[in-house]
């Protein structure tokens, strides 16, 4: 079965622009996921899709392999589907180019098992739980609402489950990495854009809205996706203290 990840990276962001360029202790973010993601053993491949040249030079600056894709993809898994028309696999991984603190061994958890992997359409998803409440009434970070099996029940940017009969729980939000087959792909491009879809504008609720089973899987991480200043700030601290503990660690040795 050959599996490849894809970092879907525009430059154009409401928020940040240039954010897979951003600087991050010397390295640009982009090449801090593809770090990670290089690492995970059931990758054939490892690809940056990107739709701007400067992302590109960058990229083969540093010797990663570059796709340059449309300017006209409306979404990062159009994005994706592009690419599954030049790179044929039986699943594509998506790693979100602005989570530069995930690491290997989270990124494997989104795929599939292999009697998952027989099933028609493949949708699969990371979540986790939130840490901090200010997080929670973010409308930036994305909630979900699963069931004990971690099917999705419901995407919002609101607060969701309503907290009317207890507060023994907690929120949970999506991580930046999916999983999706060539089937999952096809039929996302050739549907409709859902109405849930277009009111809380999440992507991935067009499965959901035409009754595709999405499944998510819980993790325990601190990644941090990084959409503001400020999330780069923090980011740029965390790992100047990861180097500095390695760094340590080599010298007592």
């Amino acid at each position: 079965m050959k599996t490849i990840a894809v970092i879907p990276a525009r430059y154009q962001s409401s928020r940040l622009p240039g954010k897979p360029l951003k600087d991050i202790c010397g390295k640009p973010m982009v090449w801090w996921v593809y770090q990670q993601t290089k690492k995970v053993p059931a990758f054939d491949e490892v690809y940056v899709a990107t739709d701007d040249k400067r992302i590109e030079a960058v990229c083969e600056s540093f010797h990663i392999p570059v796709i340059m894709t449309s300017v006209d993809n409306p979404t990062h898994i159009n994005r994706v589907h592009e690419v599954s028309k030049m790179i044929s696999a039986d699943i594509y991984a998506v790693i979100c180019g602005d989570e530069p603190l995930i690491n290997s061994e989270i990124i494997e958890k989104v795929l599939p098992s292999p009697e998952a992997a027989q099933e028609k359409y493949i949708v699969r998803a990371l979540m986790r739980e939130f840490t901090d409440p200010a997080e929670v009434i973010d409308p930036g970070n994305i909630k979900i609402a699963a069931n004990l099996n971690g099917e999705c029940m419901y995407l919002s940017r609101s607060p969701i489950p309503f907290p009317y009969k207890t507060v023994l729980f907690k929120y949970r939000k999506i991580v930046g990495i999916e999983c999706y087959n060539k089937a999952a792909l096809d039929f996302f491009v050739n549907a409709p854009v859902g109405y849930l879809e277009k009111i809380e504008d999440i992507a991935i609720l067009r499965f959901m809205e035409n009754k595709v089973g999405m499944n998510f899987t819980l993790v325990d991480t601190n990644a941090l996706s990084v959409d503001t200043e400020k999330d780069l700030e923090k980011v740029r601290l965390i790992v100047a203290d990861m180097m500095e503990t390695k760094l340590k660690s080599m010298e007592c040795k």
